[in-house]
């Protein structure tokens, strides 16, 4: 088999994935409805298997990053009502950064060398930006909740960021939000009691979306230093 083809075939076999996954309609399931309707079956299958489900969960969380299947929030969710803290919030910071960090590798290895060969002029000063200032650049996307999480997966295979820094940097740039979702998944069996309404907009807040940024800016501090310094010099 040709090595080019050979370099898209982890790409191929996710999108078929995927693909199944969609038109199936497994994804459904991952909402606050099924928790609600499955959650004493759950617990009651923690308890019978406390070993088996941190890494069935574990297994689970890597696949749909890597999968880019709609519903993290919900696993995360997932993750804070099933487990104490801060176990729970390791479990998901983990789980994300390593599914995050292989489909960063699939992209970076199918698509980010054509595309780099190919790049025109406003391509190729997004990458010199992004070489320059990696860690500053990643940490900002991670903090700041502006764009989808497999976007800022698979963008930064495009413009060199070393692997080392994608993997650190998507560590601790989802670590606040993780905690704060694992949180809200700690007191959901209060909800599930009460029969009370939930939405994510509860967690998700105007607050919780100005400390992210403010978080996001202090991360562009560095960059925001180094061009001060080059236009004083």
């Amino acid at each position: 088999m040709p090595k080019k083809i050979k370099r898209f075939l982890p790409l191929l076999l996710i999108l078929l994935i995927m693909a199944t996954l969609y038109f199936s309609g497994v994804y459904r399931y991952f909402s606050f409805e099924s928790l609600k309707a499955y959650h004493l079956d759950l617990q009651r299958f923690l308890l019978e298997h406390p070993i088996l489900v941190p890494i069935l969960y574990i297994f689970i969380y890597i696949a749909a990053t890597a999968l880019s299947i709609p519903g993290a929030i919900f696993l995360t969710l997932l993750g804070g009502y099933l487990f104490p803290q801060p176990l729970c919030t390791i479990y998901v910071v983990f789980s994300a950064t390593c599914g995050a960090t292989l489909i960063f590798l699939i992209a970076r290895t199918a698509l980010g060398d054509p595309l780099r060969k190919k790049a025109g002029p406003f391509l190729k000063k997004m990458r010199g930006g992004f070489e320059k200032n990696a860690a500053s650049y990643m940490l900002f996307l991670r903090f700041v909740p502006l764009f989808p999480f497999w976007l800022v997966n698979i963008a930064p295979a495009f413009f060199g960021v070393p692997l080392r820094t994608f993997i650190w940097t998507t560590f601790v740039g989802i670590a606040p939000a993780s905690f704060v979702f694992t949180l809200a998944g700690g007191g959901l069996e209060k909800i599930f009691a009460s029969d009370q309404p939930f939405s994510i907009q509860t967690i998700f807040n105007t607050q919780m979306k100005i400390a992210l940024t403010l978080l996001g800016v202090l991360s562009l501090i560095p960059i925001l230093i180094k061009k001060w310094r080059r236009s004083d010099a």
